[in-house]
C-alpha cells in the first residue's frame, strides 16, 4: 500500500502544476536521523516508502480507531533506483521482521537506547506520538541495510484511497467473500460485508480494506500481505499507464498523493519533488521488481535470513542487479541464472508471472511447483488449493495473448495440458501426475529467498507484473 504513491511518481515522470501542490507537501525533522549514517555511494538512489496507518487527519474513518491513536507504520519497502536510472527494486521489509532499532530522537529532544530483537514497525512509534517517527525508521533501515537512504516518504491512507479513485479504481480478484471480522479479527461478530468473491475494480476504501487485510485470505500472515500489496501497485501502475500519461490524468493523481505525503526535506517541496521524478521518467514497470527481503518464521514473528539478506543488501550497495535465477546475487556481467537440477529443462521464465493451485489431496504440491517455476525464474504471484481435489493432468491455464508464455510454464510440467481462458493471467492447475513425480514441500520455517513468495496470497491471478 504505502509503495504506491512513489510508483506512481516514478512512472509518471511528467512535471505537474507546483503551485498546486507546493502547499500539501509536508516534512518531517531531519535533526532525528542517526549522526552515524553510512555513506553515499554514489552508485545509484535509496528511497524508502512507508506506509502509515496514523489516525490523524481524518484517517480514522478510513482505517477505525481514535485519532488520538499513535503513529504506526502499516508497510514500508526500500527503492533502490539504478545507477542507469532505467531499472529499480522494491525490497519490502516485513513489518513483523525482528530487528535492531538503534538510538531514536524522542519529541523531548533526548535519544533512546539501542533495542534488539524488537519488530521493525515498532520504530515508527517511538516517541509515541500521533504522526509516527520516520526518522527513526529510516535510522533502523540504515542500520539494517548499510546502505544511505537518500529519500523518505510517508503515505496515510486517505493518501492511498484517494489514489486509487483518481485512477478509476484498480482490477483485483477477491477468492472469497470478506467480512469486517476479516479485517478486524476481535469482532464478536462477522458483521457486513466488505468485499465480494470474484473479478471486481477496488477504489478508495474497498481497495485500502483489500491491500490492509491479513486474516480473511490466504495464510493470515503478513508476507501474504506484502505479496498481495506488490501485486496491487503494479496494478495499479498499470491503470495509470494505459489512461495515458497526460497531464490532465496526472494533476488529480498527483494533488491526492501530495496532500497526504511527508517526506524529508529532500523532497519538501513541489520543485524538489518534480526534479527528483524527472530523473525517474525512464523507468517501466517491466524494469521494476518486487521482492521481499529473505526471511524464515521465528515463532509469531519474522526473522532475517543471514547471509542471504546481507548478500541482497551488498549487490544494492554495489548496485549490482539481482540474479533472475533463485535470487543469488550477480554482477552485472554475469546475469545468468542459477542451473538448475539436470532432470529439468532449462527454462526462462523473467518477466513471466504465474499463480499455483493444488488439484490434489496431497499436501505441500503447490510450494514445490513454486519453488521449481521461481528457480527458473518465474514470478510466483500465489499459491493455493484447488476447489476440486480430483485433478488428474496438470493443467497449464492462460489467456489467448499468453499462449506463448503459458508454453514456457508447461516445459516444467511434463505431460501438462494447455488450456485457453477468455481472460485471466496463468494458472498452473497441479494434477495426480505431478504428485506422482514431486517432492513433499519443506516445512513452513524454511528460509525464503528474496524473489520467493511462499506465505499463501490471494488465488487469482488477474495482475500481473508485466
Amino acid at each position: 500500500m504505502s509503495g504506491l504513491s512513489l510508483l506512481i511518481l516514478v512512472t509518471a515522470g511528467l512535471g505537474w502544476i507546483h503551485v498546486t501542490l507546493n502547499g500539501s507537501i509536508k516534512t518531517f525533522d531531519g535533526d532525528g536521523l542517526s549522526s552515524n549514517r553510512p555513506r553515499a555511494t554514489g552508485s545509484g538512489e535509496n528511497v524508502l516508502v512507508i506506509g502509515s496507518d496514523g489516525r490523524v487527519n481524518g484517517n480514522n474513518a478510513l482505517g477505525g480507531g481514535s485519532k488520538h491513536d499513535i503513529g504506526r507504520s502499516d508497510t514500508a519497502f526500500l527503492l533502490h533506483i539504478y545507477a542507469d536510472h532505467r531499472h529499480a527494486l522494491a525490497v519490502s521489509i516485513p513489518r513483523d521482521a525482528l530487528v535492531t532499532i538503534p538510538p531514536c530522537q524522542l519529541p523531548d529532544g533526548s535519544w533512546t537506547q539501542t533495542r534488539a530483537d524488537a519488530m521493525f514497525n515498532s520504530a515508527y512509534s517511538v516517541g509515541q506520538t500521533t504522526r509516527g517517527n520516520p526518522a527513526c525508521t529510516q535510522n533502523t533501515v540504515e542500520q539494517l541495510t548499510g546502505l544511505r537512504v537518500d529519500h523518505t516518504i510517508v503515505i496515510d491512507f486517505k493518501g492511498f484511497a484517494q489514489m486509487t479513485e483518481a485512477v478509476g479504481g484498480v482490477p483485483a480478484c477477491v477468492p472469497q467473500d470478506i467480512y469486517q471480522k476479516d479485517l478486524s479479527p476481535g469482532r464478536a461478530t462477522r458483521g457486513r460485508l466488505l468485499l465480494h468473491k470474484g473479478e471486481q475494480t477496488l477504489s478508495g476504501k474497498q481497495a485500502l480494506d483489500y491491500v490492509r487485510i491479513r486474516h480473511g485470505i490466504g495464510d493470515g500472515s503478513d508476507i501474504g500481505r506484502i505479496k498481495r500489496q506488490q501485486a496491487f501497485v503494479a496494478g495499479l501502475i498499470k491503470k495509470v499507464k494505459s489512461a495515458g500519461l497526460t497531464p490532465a490524468n496526472l494533476l488529480p493523481l498527483a494533488e491526492a498523493a501530495t496532500k497526504s505525503l511527508t517526506v524529508d526535506s529532500g523532497l519538501g517541496t513541489a520543485d524538489k519533488l518534480i526534479s527528483f521524478v524527472m530523473s525517474l521518467k525512464d523507468i517501466d514497470l517491466h524494469h521494476t521488481k518486487f521482492v521481499t527481503v529473505p526471511w524464515r518464521y521465528d515463532r509469531a514473528r519474522v526473522a532475517l535470513v543471514h547471509p542471504d539478506a546481507d548478500k541482497l543488501w551488498a549487490a544494492l550497495k554495489a548496485n549490482r542487479p539481482l540474479d533472475d535465477g533463485n535470487a543469488g546475487i550477480a554482477g552485472p556481467e554475469s546475469r545468468a541464472t542459477s542451473h538448475p537440477p539436470s532432470a529439468e529443462p532449462v527454462v526462462s521464465g523473467n518477466g513471466i508471472t504465474v499463480v499455483v493451485y493444488n488439484a490434489t489431496h496431497t499436501s505441500g504440491l503447490a510450494s514445490t511447483a513454486a519453488r521449481t517455476l521461481t528457480r527458473h525464474g518465474f514470478a510466483v504471484t500465489g499459491t493455493g488449493t484447488g476447489t476440486h481435489r480430483d485433478q488428474t493432468v496438470t493443467l497449464i491455464r492462460y489467456a489467448p495473448a499468453l499462449r506463448t508464455q503459458a508454453e514456457q510454464v508447461a516445459r516444467l510440467f511434463p505431460g501438462a495440458q494447455l488450456q485457453a481462458l477468455t481472460r485471466g493471467g496463468i494458472t498452473v492447475v497441479l494434477g495426480q501426475t505431478y504428485a506422482a513425480s514431486a517432492q513433499p514441500a519443506s516445512p513452513p520455517h524454511t528460509p525464503v529467498t528474496s524473489n520467493t513468495r511462499s506465505a499463501d496470497d490471494s488465488p487469482c491471478s488477474d495482475l500481473s507484473y508485466g
